[in-house]
């Protein structure tokens, strides 16, 4: 199955879910695409001890999972030279959530 994610939030456990719910899919077969929106761009810059995002990101891209970030709300963030994820558009979320069987949002 093809599963897209829309993350919203930079919330600690909240993002944290969103990256272990995308890691057990992939881990199941599944192909997964995330697109960052709004706060969500500033998830591999938090810092919580029990609820580690950035490592689970890394978890997620190494098993193949695709992250796309909104390039406007980088921008707005001033966070272009500190992100590694790709900045996208909208049109690239509609894609994703074109290419998907299911979608689901954080």
């Amino acid at each position: 199955m093809k599963l897209g994610i829309i993350l919203e939030t930079k919330e600690a456990e909240k993002s944290w879910n969103a990256f272990r719910f995308a890691i057990a899919a992939l881990k199941k077969g599944n192909s997964v695409k995330m697109f960052l929106l709004g706060e969500a761009v500033e998830c591999e810059n938090i810092e919580d001890k029990e609820h580690d995002t950035p490592t689970l990101m890394k978890e997620y891209k190494a098993n193949g999972g695709e992250i796309l970030a909104c390039g406007t709300c980088i921008k707005a963030r001033h966070l272009e030279d500190t992100t590694s994820c790709p900045i996208s558009t909208m049109n690239d979320c509609v894609d994703i959530v074109e290419w998907s069987d299911k979608m689901v949002t954080f």
